[in-house]
């Protein structure tokens, strides 16, 4: 079983208060930093009114001395690339809100387009966000390599996990030669929205592990019809490949803080939830990373706790704040509230409460702009265009980071090389997802 959730994990890399958090503007001053200022330990109190209630007071996991915080650009153009935007556009106002937070009559592009929604007054519009979430501009998925480790109160424990990942967009595609001719499907008829595959190459033990997951366009149905992921894995012990029931993605991951649907601040399938809207705000958030962490920089130093990103750039954004609330009694979630940043709709926080509505987990995120090159990336390719692509401008999480504030401890993910790019040739996407593959060669 542990392997399992392990390999089903790897699959993911490829992949608060009631009262909304209170954002001062800072005056007509503005804020009492400005860009390209570097902010240390002395000054962290300049940070406080643009960072989550929760994030603040549980400041010790992420501000500490010798902390090398640099302030970013404000409000910087991270609009996706020209063709999603114009699939936006051929299709504004046909996707709407079905039964059960479901989504129907969806093409391509983002489903409800953020200048529309009304979160003051529409009903339906955390629904709507999380859809625009899940439909996010990701390129074709992209692949990448992982580093899993895990964190006790400031001791990073011998247990880790390294691998390679890839996920594949298989429908909702919006390169011309997809959108046009296969109502944005990769293939034609095809019934999966994505597939994932993943290997696990470290520790030893694990070495071997391989799976396949489908996630699939009826998962956009109300939960009475919908078909839930199917997951393949190859456990090298056993010499064989076993189906992963879907019913873990709510539990702890092998003896991790974080569940499947934590991964990104939510991983799941929407209409599994309720969803309100709680509201806008300015906040600062890693946004476009400038140091390199795994695979680039393996002992890149992430803080006296190993889980914070304050050594890095910051950016100001505008931010929508959603509440994700469970349909199942059984969750061991009472709600999250998630933090998404309003243009790209990538995760910048979210706070994971108990069923004593309590404070539970916080998990955070590290990302990458394919418009800036960092010196340190060594793939020749990285964030260049492709057929059907004019641009990518693909903002993409690089690292996520869970912290148990209950327990003081947590996990941090690392996969700075993610790639927006697709394979080489379709035939290659076919063997790729093939689930036969996991036992070929073994």
């Amino acid at each position: 079983m542990i392997r399992a959730q392990l390999a089903t994990l790897a699959t993911c890399l490829v992949l608060a208060p009631t009262a909304l958090a209170q954002v001062d503007d800072g005056g007509a001053a503005g804020p009492p930093f400005k860009e390209g200022e570097i902010i240390t330990y002395d000054r962290i109190e300049s940070l406080k009114p643009y960072l989550p209630k929760e994030f603040w007071d549980n400041r010790d996991f992420f501000f500490y001395e010798g902390m090398q915080l640099e302030i970013g650009p404000f409000y910087r153009d991270y609009s996706p690339a020209p063709e999603y935007k114009a699939a936006t556009e051929r299709f504004r106002g046909q996707a709407r809100i079905g039964p059960e937070n479901s989504l129907e009559n969806y093409t391509a592009g983002q489903p409800f387009p953020m200048e529309e929604i009304d979160c003051a007054n529409d009903p339906l519009a955390g629904a709507k966000i999380i859809w625009n979430f899940d439909h996010r501009w990701n390129g074709t998925g992209g692949g990448a390599t992982f580093y899993y480790s895990y964190w006790d109160r400031g001791e990073e424990l011998p247990l880790y996990y390294e691998g390679h990942s890839r996920s594949v967009t298989l429908s909702r595609r919006v390169e011309p030669q997809y959108l046009d001719k296969q109502n944005g499907d990769l293939f034609r008829g095809e019934q999966r929205k994505s597939a994932q595959g993943a290997e696990v190459i470290a520790p030893y033990d694990a070495r071997g592990i391989a799976l396949i997951t489908y996630r699939y366009k009826a998962s956009e149905k109300p939960p009475s019809e919908a078909k839930n992921d199917d997951t393949w894995v190859y456990v090298p012990s056993l010499r064989r490949v076993r189906r992963i029931s879907t019913a873990q993605r709510t539990d702890a991951i092998s003896g991790t803080d974080f569940t499947l649907d934590d991964l990104f601040s939510f991983n799941g399938i929407p209409p599994q939830y309720e969803w309100e809207c709680l509201g806008e705000m300015d906040l600062l958030a890693p946004m476009n990373t400038k140091v390199a962490g795994y695979p680039y920089d393996p002992d890149h130093n992430f803080g006296p706790y190993g889980l914070s990103f304050a050594d890095d750039r910051w950016e100001m954004r505008r931010a929508v704040k959603v509440r994700m609330i469970p349909r199942n009694a059984d969750h061991p979630y009472h709600h999250k509230d998630i933090y998404l940043d309003k243009e790209t709709l990538e995760p910048l926080y979210s706070f994971a409460y108990d069923h004593k509505e309590e404070l539970w987990k916080i998990i955070w995120h590290n990302k990458r702009w394919t418009g800036d090159r960092p010196e340190w990336e060594t793939k020749d390719d990285w964030g260049k265009p492709w057929e059907g692509i004019s641009e990518v401008r693909d903002t993409r999480v690089t690292s996520d980071v869970i912290v148990n504030v209950q327990t003081g401890t947590g996990n941090r993910i690392e996969f700075w090389d993610s790639d927006p790019r697709p394979m080489k040739s379709k035939g290659r996407i076919r063997k790729y997802i093939d689930v036969g593959r996991l036992t070929r060669g073994r």
